[in-house]
């Protein structure tokens, strides 16, 4: 049967008002409208649902049961709709958020505390990962949405710029590039380099930039967790480079940062699956990773070390 929620509805109404006229000021159609509408409806059943009479109308039996039945599931599916529609735009429940390292360490500590103030009935989750395990994680939606740094074209995800960051040399406080202002990249040729691997999406960028300014750099080092670079470097085995999200340096350590001359930057990003819509809930708090990342570029340009970059 071709029957429409449209049709449903107008036989309830008719039922209850007993008259086209009064059903059709009910709902707002002509009388001519509503009385189509329930002959449409009895041709498709293959019943006879109304008499009717120059005065009023009346329910035949089969009329009455299916008034009756109609009018319980009517009820339960508008309750049904207001649910789902609650459901969207709640603000609670859990939240899985996948970040790199050196992002979970240094931007979303701020973004689990602002939601814990500002949406307490949230649980925010964090998984802390090598990012290509967050990107794989987002495409099997085993997490909401993560952040990233930029990993190029890929179809199957939507994603967001939040926050762009140059990288800075590393080095100690006795080396002679530490006595510069800024750090021309050919100051690298040939110099011996403390690095993070590939699981880190900071080093196809990092690779980039020293082929782009045609460095051939000894890697001395590849070590997984940023952390490390900081007593690498420390102990003599290299320089390295590295994001300004990595700052700030260790208490007491004999280390310097430099900017770099030109300017190179990364981007990190908000990314979820493309043709996926985040529950509200979820998109609260992609909001507020977006505000805390966009008050932390507001902070550098306050900081000598980030203010001199032309942007």
């Amino acid at each position: 049967m071709n029957y429409s929620l449209r049709q449903l509805r107008i036989f309830v109404t008719v039922a209850h008002a007993r008259s086209f006229s009064r059903a059709g000021e009910m709902i707002g159609l002509s009388q001519s409208a509503v009385s189509h509408s329930v002959k449409e409806l009895e041709n498709q059943t293959g019943v006879r649902l109304l008499d009717r009479t120059t005065r009023e109308v009346a329910l035949t039996e089969a009329g009455q049961q299916l008034a009756a039945r109609l009018e319980r599931l009517l009820d339960e599916l508008h309750i049904t709709l207001r649910d789902v529609g609650r459901i969207g735009q709640q603000l609670s429940g859990t939240v899985r958020v996948a970040a790199s390292q050196t992002i979970s360490a240094h931007l979303i500590p701020q973004c689990i505390a602002e939601s814990n103030h500002r949406f307490p009935e949230i649980d925010f989750v964090l998984h802390d990962r090598p990012q290509q395990w967050v990107l794989e994680s987002i495409r099997q939606g085993d997490v909401d949405f993560g952040i990233v740094i930029d990993p190029g074209p890929v179809s199957d995800l939507a994603s967001e710029i939040v926050l762009s960051e140059p990288f800075l040399l590393l080095c100690r406080e006795d080396d002679p590039l530490a006595a510069l202002a800024e750090v021309p990249w050919q100051a690298l040729q040939g110099m011996n380099l403390v690095l993070q691997d590939y699981a880190s999406g900071s080093r196809p960028l990092i690779d980039a930039a020293l082929a782009a300014q045609n460095i051939s750099a000894q890697i001395v080092q590849e070590i997984g967790h940023p952390a490390t670079l900081f007593p690498m470097v420390e102990a003599g085995i290299g320089i390295s480079v590295l994001p300004a999200l990595a700052l700030p340096l260790p208490q007491g350590s004999h280390l310097t940062v430099k900017r770099f001359t030109p300017a190179i930057e990364r981007k990190l990003m908000l990314v979820r699956r493309k043709n996926r819509s985040l529950s509200g809930a979820a998109q609260a708090i992609w909001d507020v990773v977006r505000i805390q990342a966009q008050r932390l570029t507001e902070a550098r340009i306050r900081d000598p070390l980030f203010n001199a970059f032309d942007r």
